[in-house]
């Protein structure tokens, strides 16, 4: 049965969900093709920079306009409490941005700061703050996994840099960098540059003295729900913690707090695999990213702390209406419906035999040991996917060492500052096509598919060798293999 809303959340005219609804693509069966990255979910048509914006292809026509309905609050611009508009006010009063979309630029990933333009803040990218625990009320916190990190007492877990008219932004992002020449097989130079992120013109006072600071862009948007769908022990069998094998390769689960359940879970969403579902993953952007309140993250005046009392004070779109909150249950639903049915789209020239030879190349380099191809998996659960599915999302999705180049002092979870989840490589060629601004990385700081391989160091230390080592031509074959994806 679709899902049934209240009229006051609808955000789109009748007539537009209608007509954006009423084309339905058949339905094939795709078996293990890896030209379709997301089974029969998988959206075939070719749309250039809309490409990351459409549902999965078996969705029907009633769960296609509740798709619709998700995508426009997902895109809607929330504004200052209190207004007539009660369905979209609440913003901030600190933020990072105005509406999800303003983060997730078409659903695709986002990008570093201009270093060159400072004025205009960090708009598809946020620094994540913690601190070490101060006292025992800390550590106990964090050891039983209640929370992810001890927020800095100022500034919050996160630092906004746009607020509310007459209550200061915290400050602003300020990039610079300092580049390093990598020399690869052929003679071809690569520049690499290292991000070095500051926080400017801070307006309520210092931080303090043993900030731990990680930035992150966006990630893309498509095939989470297909992801939430691996089963958690298929998920784990790939771990090897302690390297019994000694292929160098340790990766392990992070463990972190399930709200909705009151209890440890796995880890899969983000950069270090922090929220362990993707409703959770959605209502912590809302409170911290927008500054609006949820089911799970109930506080109005979303990451600001106590020393902030412009921000604590100010009014809230919070109404009996809504639940005494500003994104109520059925409206978390209606994005959760969205971001859990977001296809990924079909490869291109995937037969093509330059990609092939590059998808051989990827084996040989070892880069499969963390970016595992496929995965079968049961019928997704609160999707409407068919059921058995074989998807390609290349990731394993646990957290690996990246070596110096990478780490950043901010654990999350069990963490630490070196660890990353290896991210999905679906849709990795369609990146600027997205948006031609877009970076790579957990933090931006690579312009190119090769730059961010480069950076690679820890657990994948050996395969980025590899790669520098390639003959140009298998590189080049390398290169367009990813592009396929």
């Amino acid at each position: 049965m679709p899902a049934k809303f209240p009229s006051r959340c609808l955000p789109a005219p009748v007539f537009y969900l209608f007509l954006s609804a009423i084309i339905l693509l058949p339905c094939h069966s795709h078996a293990a093709d890896p030209a379709m990255p997301g089974g029969d979910a998988t959206w075939v048509k070719p749309t250039g920079r809309d490409a990351f914006t459409h549902p999965f292809a078996s969705l029907s026509f009633d769960d296609r306009m509740n798709f619709k309905l998700g995508e426009a609050l997902f895109q809607r611009f929330w504004v200052a409490a209190p207004t007539r508009t009660r369905a979209a006010d609440g913003l901030g009063p600190l933020y990072n941005s105005r509406s999800c979309h303003g983060c997730h630029i078409r659903n695709g990933r986002g990008h570093a700061v201009d270093a060159n333009d400072p004025a205009a803040g960090a708009t598809s990218m946020l620094l994540r703050l913690a601190i070490p625990p101060q006292n025992d009320e800390d550590r106990t916190a964090l050891a039983t996994g209640q929370v992810n990190a001890i927020a800095d007492p100022v500034y919050g877990h996160q630092f906004q840099d746009f607020s509310l008219p007459g209550i200061p932004a915290e400050g602003r992002v300020v990039l610079r960098h300092e580049t390093r020449d990598v020399i690869l097989s052929g003679g071809e130079t690569v520049e690499l540059r290292q991000p070095f992120y500051e926080m400017a013109d801070l307006a309520y006072g210092p931080t303090h003295e043993d900030i731990m600071v990680s930035p992150r862009i966006a990630p893309p948007m498509i095939g989470m729900g297909l992801i939430e769908a691996i089963p958690e022990q298929i998920i784990l069998a790939q771990a090897d913690p302690d390297d019994a094998d000694q292929d160098g390769i340790s990766g392990r689960a992070n463990y972190v707090w399930d709200i909705a359940q009151n209890r440890l879970a796995m880890g899969r969403f983000g950069w270090k695999a922090g929220m362990p579902t993707l409703d959770q993953q959605n209502q912590n952007a809302f409170q911290f990213d927008i500054g609006l309140s949820t089911p799970l993250f109930p506080d109005p005046a979303g990451d600001c702390t106590a020393a902030q009392t412009l921000c604590r004070a100010a009014p809230n779109g919070a109404t009996p209406d809504f639940d005494n909150l500003e994104v109520n249950q059925p409206m978390t639903d209606m994005v959760l419906f969205y971001t859990r049915h977001l296809a990924p789209p079909v490869r291109r020239n995937a037969d093509d035999p330059d990609v092939e030879a590059g998808e051989a190349v990827f084996h040989q380099a070892g880069c499969v040991a963390c970016h595992t191809p496929n995965y079968q998996i049961p019928a997704p659960n609160g999707t409407a996917a068919p059921s058995p599915q074989t998807i390609w999302p290349y990731s394993d999705l646990l957290l690996h060492d990246m070596g110096d180049g990478l780490a950043d002092p901010h654990p999350e979870g069990q963490a630490s500052g070196h660890e990353w989840r290896t991210p999905p490589l679906w849709g990795l060629g369609r990146t600027h096509e997205i948006d031609d601004r877009a970076t790579f990385l957990h933090d931006g700081r690579a312009r190119t598919i090769l730059e961010a391989i480069l950076w690679h160091g820890g657990e994948a230390e050996t395969a980025r060798n590899s790669v520098i080592a390639l003959p140009p031509s298998d590189r080049e074959h390398l290169i367009a293999f990813l592009k396929s994806l």
